[in-house]
């Protein structure tokens, strides 16, 4: 028996000899509530400080000291020393003890205040023993100890909140948590502001904008900081200009540390590539696509940048002497293959260490420093749907997909995003676009079961009752993934299958909802739907409308997977030059056709999405975020 559990046991045993602890726990319990009669006092709205224990004392000393104070001074000085005891038990890395302790006190803790701190220490204690569920659930607790006292949470309460949904891999509320924490800590330091800084410049614009939402102190001078890194960050001259701009808006806020450090960075030396290889199919099945991509790399040429294109037809192409064919080109930069079969040979030519960017992901994420890929994944938009809506206080959501492939992948994404934020996996439906489209639909919505309830009340009664439909009341969100043909026999149906005595349903979709060559069509059976698309797809803020009405012209009759492949051509050139940038400085974005593009660590490019929303007469842009 070690020290903590023989002194326990001697200061239960010493009230009351011959019972146990627990009835020992019960007896204090009850005394601490007989002497509560009066009422309470309303607790102030001060933060819960959890004070620094002084470390020239051990855990298991003040365990000690609280056994003599019971006899001594009573149970309130007691239990102070004991939860002292288990917050210093994790300073000392012992959490199995602390996380022992404060269950103990859990039932001798009279007050608000002590029982917020116990929850802490519970939650430090999971976090230190690597369970995050559990780590998470006592944080609740906190909060709702808090909530029901009107107290306020303290610094160690976001630290550890910020901690666990980092583990949770939930970024945007784990920074929301840091820097609630930096707001209330007046012994925050530099490395503190640095770290908060690193943190802003691994969100995409998407998850930049749900966390400037939640309001956190200081967010609108973090915000406007983080844009202009991530537009100008690639231009020092431009840049510096902006970070002037925002040291005179924004004087007494943190940053200005982070400020200072950037305005003193050395003017990024990257290359500027002279000889362009592009690799695509200009021949054979895939001819078509090749030669698309080629006019958006062409539609993105300077003719006076100095630059020189050669394009590279991957059908005809040996790859095991491409190494040989770059080198006599003097080539210093390629871009593609274009086609997945195509980067897997690539990739396997060791001898190339050619700065490259493919346009198709490897089928292993094991890129090599001078490799970058461009993503296009329709599975990363299911992921920004996701998070955004689930952040609009949807709590039954509804997942209606069409049953092909692609589109499983879509709403199967979705549905573990969704789950992974929310911890509740939204209704899956799946449909074929046939004549049971609509039965299908009419189950999921819980029509059916009113019709049949009606025919079940006629078989029953005299006279006939005719009666208005009711939809189920527990959805509240539909996320339809689909082609546009599919979406626009399936929105109507939504639409009249909902009651007229019920909340209209928002009906959300995916970009393979949408099509622009629709957008001139009647659309008054899309009318509300909101959907992800990228800028080239969306007349936008970003959309370079221009080069949008010059296509259309040149091919009024090119489909939407040409035009995306268009736009992801038009991107690539323009990120030749900026793909150096944006490996050496984790903030700098490109705002492309495509859509935003960051660079992971991994190396891949991915995107953040725009929103659209159909009306009666015509497409638009919004703001989901």
């Amino acid at each position: 028996m070690d020290l903590l559990t023989l002194t326990l046991t001697k200061w239960f045993s010493s009230h009351k000899s011959g019972l146990c602890a627990l009835a020992t726990v019960a007896i204090l319990t009850s005394c601490a509530t007989t002497t509560q009669n009066k009422p309470a006092k309303k607790t102030t709205t001060k933060p819960v400080v959890v004070k620094e224990i002084e470390t020239n004392i051990s855990a298991e000393q003040l365990v000690a000291q609280a056994a003599s104070q019971a006899s001594t001074l009573g149970n309130d000085e007691a239990v102070t020393s004991l939860l002292d005891a288990s917050e210093l038990y994790l300073v000392e890395a012992k959490p199995h003890k602390a996380l022992w302790l404060a269950k103990q006190l859990n039932v001798l803790a009279p007050s608000a205040k002590q029982q917020y701190r116990l929850a802490l220490v519970v939650a430090k204690s999971f976090l230190a023993l690597a369970d995050i569920p559990k780590a998470y659930q006592a944080l609740e607790n906190a909060n709702s100890i808090k909530e029901q006292a009107e107290l306020n949470h303290g610094v160690a309460y976001y630290q550890t909140l910020a901690q666990v949904q980092t583990q949770r891999n939930l970024p945007i509320v784990a920074l929301d948590a840091s820097l609630r924490a930096f707001a209330n800590n007046p012994q925050a330091s530099d490395s503190d502001i640095e770290i908060i800084w690193q943190q802003l410049c691994q969100l995409s614009p998407w998850q930049h904008q749900q966390l400037q939402k939640m309001s956190a102190p200081n967010i609108n001078g973090w915000s406007k900081l983080l844009s202009f890194a991530n537009k100008f960050g690639d231009d020092d001259i431009r840049f510096k200009r902006y970070l002037e701009q925002w040291q005179r808006e924004f004087s007494t806020h943190p940053a200005q540390y982070i400020v200072e450090s950037l305005k003193q960075q050395q003017p990024d030396l990257s290359n500027e590539y002279q000889n362009i290889a592009v690799i695509i199919p200009l021949s054979g099945k895939q001819e078509r696509a090749g030669k698309v991509a080629q006019q958006g790399i062409l539609a993105a040429y300077d003719i006076n940048s100095g630059k020189t294109l050669h394009f590279i037809d991957s059908t005809t192409l040996d790859m095991t002497t491409l190494h040989a064919k770059l080198t006599e080109l003097n080539i210093d930069y390629v871009i593609g293959p274009l086609l997945k079969s195509n980067v897997t040979s690539y990739l396997a030519q060791s001898e190339i260490t050619i700065p490259t960017l493919l346009l198709n992901l490897p089928t292993v994420n094991n890129l090599l420093p001078h490799q970058v890929a461009l993503s296009m994944r329709p599975e990363d938009e299911a992921i920004q749907a996701a998070t955004t809506l689930s952040r609009q206080h949807y709590r039954y959501p509804i997942i209606l997909s069409h049953q092909d492939n692609a589109s499983r992948r879509i709403a199967q994404t979705f549905s573990q995003q969704w789950a992974h934020i929310t911890g509740q996996a939204p209704e899956t439906v799946l449909f074929n676009s046939d004549a049971k489209m609509q039965e299908q639909l009419k189950a999921s919505l819980g029509v059916d079961l009113s019709q049949q309830r009606t025919k079940d009340l006629n078989r029953h009664i005299k006279y006939s009752i005719k009666s208005e439909l009711r939809n189920r009341r527990d959805i509240d969100m539909i996320y339809v993934v689909g082609l546009p043909l599919e979406t626009k026999l399936l929105k109507p149906y939504i639409d009249v299958n909902i009651s007229p005595f019920a909340d209209i349903i928002p009906v959300y979709a995916s970009s393979r909802s949408h099509s622009s060559k629709a957008d001139k069509s009647d659309n008054r059976d899309l009318s509300g739907l909101m959907f992800t698309e990228m800028p080239w797809q969306l007349k936008s803020k970003q959309q370079n409308k221009v080069l949008v009405a010059q296509a259309k012209k040149l091919w009024p009759n090119r489909s939407d997977s040409l035009q995306t492949i268009f736009a992801m051509g038009f991107d690539s050139l323009a990120l030749v030059d900026k793909i150096s940038a944006m490996q050496h400085k984790t903030y700098v974005r490109h705002y492309g056709q495509t859509g935003v593009l960051q660079l992971g660590d991994d190396n891949i490019l991915k995107r953040s999405l725009i929103w659209g929303k159909y009306s009666r007469s015509k497409v638009q842009e919004i703001d989901m975020d």
